[in-house]
């Protein structure tokens, strides 16, 4: 029996479709402000209408460009981005049946972010690296299942964490030793290292962008399967899923979609791990609502530590990346202590 022609035994939630929707609706509203909060706010003081009229009266002065030139692409690429992360979180998360795995805990970012540096230090900073971002969180996406499946008691959800973040570790550890002996390849990438949306301009955004547009509507198009995979590897197989085919895409995916986010942004980390709980506490079990929550909620949390980074310590302005860890490490300690109990 084809996986296609199965219909999914699982309710898509205890909520209504027309509730569901609703949400869905609300929260993209709230993705709108945030993003037009993410444009208004930054160094210098711009006013509303200024930004207005550079959006849609461009007139070329100082003001106008820094709109269209700086603000206007940051925002977009924390909306992508966040949503990226999420959505790959989520469906690491599905596909190993772990609620503490997501890419930046398995290695699979810090595979990519590898990559990229090795290329900056051998061929400089000016280069479009992604494919060097795909085969390094690739690479280490193979490494730690076969670490974590090493042993009689084969792949568990223990082994897996504790070899992502061996892995981790590891491949940290090789960064840095490169940073140490290369001062050009640290003044390159020290900004992006700790994850940071800042110097992205169109062009770099829409180098990546068809990656994570085709990771996106992959991961969407797996919704259903990842239900039934959801129920239990032997349930799913008896309704007829091709377990095996859908594991292997939805690693596809989630390649694609961390390797395109680290080669725009860097290794930001615990999006992944945090937007497909507060998504599940909300929505429930059926993936065909999860992963476009999980979208949206990406892409508003990363816009509003994006923010943060950058009125924080105004005029100048951190990483991102920092923003997020001091969102996410809490919720990773809470989640750990939960899983254990």
């Amino acid at each position: 029996m084809s996986s296609n022609t199965v219909r999914s035994p699982v309710k898509s939630s205890s909520k209504s479709p027309a509730y569901l929707m609703f949400g869905l609706v609300a929260s993209g509203i709230l993705l709108l402000v945030c993003l037009m909060f993410s444009i208004l706010l930054g160094a210098a003081e711009i006013d509303s209408g200024t930004v207005w009229q550079a959006i849609f009266q461009f007139n070329g002065s100082t003001e106008h460009l820094i709109i269209r030139t700086v603000r206007l692409p940051r925002a977009i690429l924390a909306v992508v981005v966040g949503a990226a992360l999420a959505v790959a979180g989520t469906i690491t998360q599905g596909i190993t049946r772990n609620p503490l795995a997501a890419p930046d805990i398995l290695g699979i970012n810090v595979g990519a972010a590898l990559a990229m540096v090795l290329a900056i230090l051998i061929w400089g900073s000016g280069g479009n690296y992604i494919g060097f971002a795909f085969a390094g969180a690739a690479i280490a996406a193979v490494v730690v299942y076969w670490l974590g499946s090493m042993g009689r008691s084969g792949l568990t959800p223990l082994k897996l964490i504790i070899a992502g973040s061996a892995l981790t570790y590891l491949l940290d550890s090789f960064i840095y030793a490169i940073l140490i002996l290369s001062q050009r390849t640290l003044d390159d990438i020290r900004f992006w290292l700790g994850g940071s949306l800042a110097g992205r301009d169109v062009e770099t955004l829409l180098a990546v962008l068809p990656y994570i547009s085709i990771g996106l509507v992959g991961a969407l198009a797996l919704a259903p399967q990842l239900t039934l995979l959801s129920l239990g590897e032997d349930v799913a197989q008896g309704l007829g899923l091709r377990t095996g085919w859908v594991k292997l895409s939805s690693a596809f995916v989630v390649v694609v979609l961390a390797g395109s986010s680290v080669a725009l942004a860097g290794p930001i980390g615990f999006v992944g791990l945090v937007v497909p709980h507060v998504v599940r506490f909300g929505v429930g079990v059926d993936y065909r609502w999860i992963l476009p929550y999980a979208m949206v909620a990406g892409g508003i949390i990363l816009s509003i530590a994006d923010i943060a980074a950058r009125i924080i310590v105004r005029p100048q302005e951190l990483p991102v990346g920092i923003m997020t860890v001091l969102i996410g490490a809490p919720f990773f300690i809470f989640l750990a202590r939960s899983r254990k109990r």
